[in-house]
């Protein structure tokens, strides 16, 4: 069994390196639900995975230059303090039973992972739609650059996508590259070396939150990651033979069905 557990763990990191992005929410369904780990503490495991991945992926984009510093700076400060506030104060402190609807108890456990299977549904499909021709107003986005109201809205993004993170324990990828091109005008290229490096920041400083409030077993914890990175190297040297491009959509999928039977765990075979 333990060789079943360090193979999905790989794999996580293999689908991270061959497609990008993704991967890395499969993490704490993979830590409820095979290792039976409490979400909360699931949650914070997640964000040290995603923490130390992240960060070597974005190490080869980070030896290019392939990532705009200053959209770190604008939008990991306010992100950073946002993941961090929401492991150390708000998630610590949420209720044990928000509400009881017939039979259904609403539980802290349960309510993170219906949030969390509501991020992995926007994350599968955005992974789904990759590779569609959809028609973006250039003009439109150029013209909001240049507004000086762009900052103040992605500070803001950055605390949403901070709020997310620490509050699911994933990384934000798929919400934060849009984000970055869209509203940043970084290029593709730089959008993901910043991203990447954003994810790892987040996800690092937001685990940090969580020394005091849970018990981490860093012997475990450390295990898990190193798996997953091996998984990535795995993942970047197939992608050298493997199209990740192609494999995202069905990836998606994947993704998709997960969030949907996490919903029916929590909300109904409950």
């Amino acid at each position: 069994m333990e060789i079943v557990y360090a193979l999905l763990f790989v794999l996580i990191g293999f689908s991270l390196g061959l497609i990008g992005g993704g991967g890395s929410i499969l993490a704490v369904p993979v830590l409820v639900y095979v290792l039976d780990y409490e979400a909360q503490i699931a949650t914070g495991y997640s964000l040290f995975i995603i923490g130390i991945t992240s960060f070597i992926g974005a190490f080869a984009f980070l030896k290019k230059r392939d990532f705009s510093l200053e959209a770190i700076l604008q939008f990991a400060i306010p992100s950073v303090i946002s993941v961090f506030c929401v492991r150390k104060y708000l998630v610590p402190n949420l209720p044990d039973v928000f509400f009881n609807i017939g039979t259904l108890v609403v539980t802290k456990q349960v309510l993170i992972m219906v949030v969390f299977a509501i991020v992995m549904f926007f994350s599968a499909i955005t992974m789904i739609r990759t590779g569609k021709n959809v028609a973006l107003k250039d003009l439109m986005w150029d013209e909001f650059y240049r507004m000086p109201f762009r900052i103040p809205a992605l500070m803001f993004l950055g605390v949403l996508v901070g709020f997310l993170s620490g509050f699911v324990g994933a990384g934000g990828g798929f919400l934060i590259i849009p984000v970055l091109i869209l509203f940043a005008r970084v290029p593709m290229k730089k959008a993901i070396g910043t991203s990447l490096s954003i994810i790892a920041i987040n996800s690092l400083i937001g685990f940090t939150g969580n020394i005091g409030t849970i018990d981490i077993n860093w012997k475990s914890l450390l295990l898990f990651s190193g798996l997953s990175v091996l998984g990535i190297f795995i993942g970047i040297y197939a992608g050298k033979y493997v199209s990740g491009k192609k494999l995202k959509p069905a990836f998606g999928w994947f993704t998709l069905a997960v969030g949907i039977l996490i919903i029916v765990k929590e909300l109904i075979i409950k």
